[in-house]
């Protein structure tokens, strides 16, 4: 068949299996800092766990912005325009820097007061822990946006292992620095903010000199970088904002999850925490596949192949339930290896047995569609029908059942496992009904 030949099951095996490495690495080194930072003392942990609850914010507004430009990059080069391609590349690089420092000023001038609205009175050595760590976190912003549009160029033209490889030093650069600063230097936040900022740094520039490779599918072009088309920043924002915006609405969401968590018995907050720490880690396969489905969904609708779209849709979506299925039992077994790590009574141990258990059930069959497959859409230029879904159903569904449950019907945690699974299974309709309805065929992005 002709569309099979467009990716071949080397092409993407190519694609998967670096993201997946990468993705698994991350996690793994967001493990290891806890760990790390957990010696600098107790305001050290606090002051960096409230300021990445908060930087995450801005995390998903860079990611935002680079899956927008993916997509547009991707249309391009399934057209097969690539000096458009590149010149999308260009001028995501330059927007997304632009955006970083502006936001960067903003915080390095505005720290405290933003610090005490978000989290108000806390105890002042914590509150020292987070303007440290905001600030000099704050100063990596554009480095986190340059390094993010580098690699959506990359992985627009099907190159993951160089964003795999770029991951593996930097977060050896990353944890080295976190112990030298830590346990040689004592600088305790200071110690684990600057090692982050330098590897970012680092991430930023190899990843921008990479790309001005011309021997590249794609290459950036200073002539674009200096220059502004609006047009093309336009389409961007087109896939961006939508996708931000969903994104900073889940945040708070997550916020007002943790407020009602906070609610109830110590042991129960603990196993909720270890339990989003195991949940995170089964969720891998999901958000390894998300990258593909925008490479490979936009290449063929850039080639206005539709036939080609529909047959790697369901390609795709099938080998994500495999690997997610395969992976989610994987992780349920290991979770009993994973307790022994942790100082927790049996009842709690107990609890995230259970926590981990609905999760991982609803995830392996459900994320494949709410994650991956939304991706896809997204990728079509169905952009706000996944936003306006995602926004209601988080809104309307997790949030409002996770009280209804965990506070009137006192589930307690569960309730809210529960909640989040519930609206998994309304995304999942919705999303599959959009899919079969064929109405993602007929957006354009470019």
């Amino acid at each position: 068949m002709k569309q099979q030949l467009l990716f071949t099951n080397q092409d993407l095996k190519n694609m998967v299996i670096p993201l997946f490495f990468e993705q698994l690495l991350v996690m793994l080194v967001g493990l290891a800092d806890t760990i790390i930072v957990s010696y600098a003392g107790e305001a050290a942990i606090s002051g960096v766990s409230l300021v990445n609850q908060f930087n995450t914010i801005f995390i998903y507004l860079f990611s935002a912005l680079a899956s927008g430009g993916a997509v547009v990059i991707s249309q391009y080069i399934g057209k097969g325009k690539k000096e458009q391609a590149g010149e999308a590349a260009s001028r995501l690089l330059s927007f997304s820097c632009s955006f970083a420092i502006i936001l960067s000023f903003i915080i390095l001038i505005a720290d405290k007061p933003i610090l005490k609205i978000m989290f108000g009175q806390v105890e002042a050595d914590v509150m020292n822990a987070c303007v440290v760590y905001l600030r000099i976190s704050a100063y990596s912003y554009p480095a986190i946006a340059i390094y993010n549009a580098g690699i959506s160029m990359f992985r627009s033209f099907g190159d993951t292992k160089t964003a795999m490889y770029i991951s593996v030093i930097s977060n050896i650069i990353n944890i080295v620095g976190n112990l030298l600063g830590v346990f040689v230097f004592k600088a305790g936040v200071a110690g684990v903010a600057y090692p982050s900022f330098i590897a970012r740094v680092f991430s930023a520039v190899v990843i921008t000199v990479l790309c001005f490779k011309t021997n590249n599918s794609v290459s950036y072009h200073w002539k674009y970088i200096l220059s502004w088309n609006g047009n093309m920043i336009k389409n961007i924002l087109r896939i961006a904002i939508p996708n931000g915006v969903e994104n900073g609405i889940f945040q708070l969401v997550k916020v007002a999850l943790s407020s009602i968590v906070a609610l109830f018995g110590t042991y129960q907050i603990a196993a909720n925490g270890v339990a989003q720490t195991i949940w995170s880690l089964a969720a891998l396969a999901g958000l390894a596949m998300a990258p593909v489905f925008i490479t490979v969904i936009g290449q063929c609708m850039g080639q206005k192949n539709i036939e080609a779209a529909e047959y790697y849709y369901r390609k795709l979506l099938k080998i994500t339930i495999l690997l997610s299925v395969f992976w989610n039992v994987l992780i349920f077994l290991f979770t009993p290896l994973f307790l022994r790590l942790y100082a927790l009574n049996e009842e709690t141990k107990n609890l995230i047995l259970i926590l981990v258990l609905i999760h991982n059930i609803f995830n392996a069959l459900t994320f494949p569609f709410t994650g991956a497959l939304s991706n896809g859409l997204r990728a079509a230029g169905d952009v706000r029908y996944t936003m306006l879904v995602s926004i209601l159903s988080t809104v309307l569904v997790r949030l409002t059942l996770s009280y209804l449950f965990s506070v009137l019907f006192n589930w307690g945690v569960i309730g809210i496992a529960l909640a989040m699974c519930v609206d998994w299974i309304v995304k999942t309709i919705f999303f599959a009904t959009r899919f079969t309805s064929g109405k993602w065929k007929y957006f354009n992005v470019i």
